[in-house]
């Protein structure tokens, strides 16, 4: 599954009332197509999962795969902690027309390395779609190790994993023991340079939202051999990164999508928008890194 060097990870747009706003989505799709972005993550943690009903994720999942209408590929997250809901929210996921899954660690049951192969093979045995495995131990409390990620890159649909662990000893060890048609992405936008560097493809990013053509200027040249321009690139995108990431995550990122002209600040309790300090802080950040790029 070729996700591109930059996959965006979507948030979710609400209406005043709370209720997912369609209209809005349907224009943030567009915009993440105008500006770098080489796939989409929908119902990812950036759009905020955790809060969205079973129906809302599929209601949101079939709108985004009929708004994008296989210009790009469109990535579901399906995964819980509960591996019979996981499969069949995969399944439902893979009748509305998607052309992969993410499947995040199960949290908060914390299973050991054997878990969760076996809950990653149960799933992959239960669809055709092209699988990510998804490995962000700040969220889940549970690390996939590096030995678990290649084992599992022996199921044929189990194609990438997107890496949040921000070890990159972990990283290259699943880059050198796996094959070539395994990819690693980067989870962190700030990574995404360095993994480069060390064989990844790209990046699952939260930032590409408002500077995606920016990322994706800094990895050709990467790609091209103009390692200075990249690595100027990549320090002078670092503290958007950085900003990004202050408050919880998608936070920082649907109040600086108001910068590109999206209204899309509100979010869902138990996550709370940016104080007016913060905002400050953001928006000082924001000035200084447009005028460097």
């Amino acid at each position: 599954m070729d996700l591109g060097r930059i996959a965006t990870a979507m948030v979710t747009p609400f209406q005043e009332n709370g209720d997912i706003d369609f209209e809005a989505a349907g224009k943030l799709i567009e915009h993440l197509l105008s500006n770098g972005t080489d796939s989409i993550v929908v119902c990812g943690t950036t759009g905020e999962s955790p809060t969205l009903s079973m129906d809302e994720k599929l209601q949101l999942i079939r709108f985004t795969v009929e708004k994008v209408n296989k210009r790009i590929p469109v990535i579901a997250g399906t995964g819980t902690y509960n591996t019979k809901e996981t499969i069949e929210m995969t399944k439902k996921a893979e009748n509305l027309g998607v052309d992969g899954v993410m499947l995040v660690a199960p949290y908060y049951n914390k299973p050991n390395q054997r878990g969760l192969y076996a809950h990653f093979e149960a799933v992959a045995k239960e669809t055709a779609l092209p699988i990510i495995l998804y490995n962000v131990p700040g969220r889940t409390g549970t690390n996939i190790e590096a030995a678990t990620t290649i084992a599992l890159s022996k199921i044929p649909n189990i194609q990438v994993v997107k890496e949040a662990s921000g070890n990159l000893d972990q990283m290259a060890e699943i880059l050198a023991k796996t094959d070539e048609d395994f990819f690693v992405y980067s989870g962190d936008d700030a990574l995404t340079l360095p993994l480069l560097a060390i064989g990844g493809k790209g990046v699952i990013s939260v930032a590409s939202h408002v500077v995606g053509n920016e990322m994706q200027a800094m990895i050709r040249a990467f790609k091209e051999g103009r390692l200075d321009e990249a690595a100027k690139m990549h320090q002078a995108l670092l503290p958007i990164f950085k900003q990004l990431f202050k408050c919880p995550n998608p936070v920082p990122v649907k109040y600086a999508l108001g910068k590109v002209g999206f209204s899309v600040a509100r979010v869902r309790l138990p996550l709370v928008e940016m104080t007016e300090e913060e905002k400050r802080q953001f928006d000082e950040v924001w000035e200084h890194v447009k005028q460097s790029i």
